[in-house]
């Protein structure tokens, strides 16, 4: 057996991001930056109020107390979006919206609540005010730049656009991004037992789940999802996918079932002749055996177990990070943290183990235990539903006992 690290290293070697495209603010959520993106603008644009109030000289103020309030005579209203800059004579003030432009003359801004206006008709004509409380010099004026200048790196290439992302580019004065184009991605489920959810079971056959699992974890990857079938074990309905895949122009292909010693392993019997596709053993429980190779014209192509745990397992560790490396992300893997075992489990001698856990937060911090009473069996399908996380257990550990960390890998948001 190979260990789980080597197996990664093989399926990520060669594998480089997809090229870019240019796409509208709207339409880059999720995908990955190609390049840096700098400023156009100094953020804050220009000099602004922070507060809903009255633009002042300083030096007018500078001893307002409500024993000894300052009477300022109101110049100008100045609403947000407004081009005015007024002037400010000494004894003048001019109200103020927060977002509007500071005039030039004043050098602090006094909040509404600080004045006798507060609590008046917003719409009404203000022609004097009162000051009660004294700002300190340049109080509640967001400066030009104070946030970012023009040519500041915004965003750093690989990172993935989020709603924040999203908003940062469009105040540095950007309304389309390069970003690397979206996998597209073919899953093929393979197994004649398996019959769409909802219909009549027959005897041997069960709910077919690992093309809506591969599917969805595909889209939740980042990717899309070009085909998901389901293949009976028929070498030649399994060829006539694949080349339907590869004419469709997707950028990766997964299977799943068929990839181990079988006597009717359809994916190992069509896949292996072909030349370029390792089938191996890894030191992992579940996910044992593994596929990982190119198509003639080097479409790259996994063979995942087909029991539904092993494949999610499987893709997690394996398909996850080919995706994320062809999206042009620099984090290839899920989230980590720790959690301590409230209970704990047995791990197969000599194989690195994912067992899917649920995680709780206790009094001494998370705690982790098993999602199911079978503990990490490949067809525990109904406990994955429940699993926060897959523990990672080292193939060098033999069990799992209360109060020892592990790490989890985090499945859930």
């Amino acid at each position: 057996m190979i260990t789980v690290e080597d197996q990664l290293t093989h399926v990520l070697a060669g594998l480089e991001p997809l090229g870019t495209e240019e796409l509208p603010l709207a339409a880059a959520l999720g995908r990955t930056l190609a390049v840096d993106l700098r400023s156009r603008t100094d953020i804050p644009v220009f000099d602004n109020s922070a507060m809903d109030g009255f633009a002042v000289r300083h030096h007018d103020v500078a001893h307002a107390s409500p024993e000894h309030p300052v009477t300022l005579e109101v110049v100008a209203d100045l609403p947000a979006g407004s081009a005015e800059d007024p002037p400010l004579a000494p004894g003048t003030a001019a109200r103020i919206m927060t977002g509007a432009p500071v005039p030039t003359e004043a050098d602090a801004i006094v909040p509404v609540e600080h004045t006798d206006g507060f609590g008046a008709d917003a719409g009404a004509a203000t022609t004097r005010v009162t000051i009660t409380t004294a700002p300190r010099p340049a109080a509640h004026i967001r400066r030009t730049g104070e946030d970012l200048s023009a040519g500041d790196v915004v965003l750093t290439a690989g990172s993935v656009l989020s709603p924040r992302h999203l908003s940062a580019a469009a105040a540095a004065g950007h309304p389309t991004l390069t970003v690397h184009r979206a996998p597209r991605v073919a899953v093929l489920a393979t197994g004649s037992e398996l019959v769409p959810p909802g219909q009549p079971l027959g005897r041997g056959q069960i709910p077919e789940s690992n093309s809506t699992l591969l599917a969805a974890l595909v889209v939740e990857a980042g990717a899309s999802v070009e085909r998901a079938v389901t293949v009976p074990d028929d070498d030649d309905a399994l060829r006539a996918e694949l080349a339907a895949a590869v004419e469709a122009g997707v950028d990766l292909v997964v299977l799943s079932g068929g990839v181990s010693v079988g006597a009717y392993d359809v994916t190992k019997a069509v896949l292996a002749p072909l030349g370029g596709i390792d089938f191996v053993s890894v030191a992992m429980q579940p996910g044992k055996p593994q596929a990982f190779g190119r198509l003639p014209g080097g479409t790259p192509v996994f063979g995942l177990p087909g029991n539904p745990v092993s494949a999610c397992v499987s893709f997690e560790v394996f398909v996850r990070p080919a995706l994320a490396r062809l999206a042009g992300r620099t984090q290839l893997t899920r989230r980590m943290l720790s959690a301590q075992v409230s209970d704990g489990w047995r791990t197969p001698p000599g194989r690195q183990q994912y067992m899917p856990v649920v995680l709780e937060a206790g009094p001494a911090g998370l705690t982790a235990r098993p999602a199911t009473r079978g503990g990490s069996g490949s067809h525990l399908v109904g406990g994955l539903a429940a699993a926060d996380g897959f523990a990672v257990v080292g193939a060098d550990v033999t069990e799992v006992r209360r109060g020892d960390t592990v790490g989890v890998m985090l499945v859930t948001p």
